[in-house]
């Protein structure tokens, strides 16, 4: 019995292998950023900011995720190093597979797979999220088949207590 419960749970939560991240890593990475603000490298900013990109993405609160999403899509024309665009559009990905939109996510990671078609990252993704995409897919096709039942039951009795 155990186990059926388990796997109606896994169906329904998704069972997906993303990292999550705390508000301490957040903090922390942060505070990196505005320090390698003050005068540093380029390429320190430049690390500094993924890695806060990549922290807000793979946070458990909605609004770090639209903030993450938000600082990729701002970054991704300033750097046209195929790598750095592959890792943006990763991030980027995992931030709408965050936020539940499954379409955006996949196409950002087609993009993605255009760089480097390999990357075991983007195509474990990629199956994930058209997992979730055709789970959906049954769970609406199953609400919208019991609202048809309901609806059709509802006029069965109304005739029958006319009739």
């Amino acid at each position: 019995m155990d186990k059926i419960f388990e796997s109606i749970g896994s169906f329904f939560g998704g069972g997906d292998q993303i990292p999550w991240c705390n508000r301490d890593v957040i903090t922390g990475c942060e505070r990196e950023a505005a320090d390698a603000s003050n005068g540093d490298s380029e390429e320190r900013k430049s690390d500094s900011i993924m890695r806060l990109s990549w922290a807000l993405v793979h946070s458990r609160q909605p609004e770090d995720v639209q903030r993450g999403i938000a600082m990729l899509e701002t970054s991704l024309g300033y750097d046209t190093s195929p790598l750095h665009q592959r890792e943006r559009l990763y991030l980027l990905a995992v931030g709408y597979y965050r936020s539940s939109d499954y379409s955006k996510c996949r196409m950002l990671l087609d993009q993605c797979l255009e760089i480097a078609p390999d990357w075991r990252q983007a195509v474990s993704l990629k199956k994930i999220v058209e997992d979730r995409i055709a789970k959906d897919g049954i769970i609406g096709i199953g609400i919208a088949t019991a609202a048809v039942g309901l609806l059709a039951g509802g006029l069965a009795a109304a005739f029958a207590r006319r009739g």
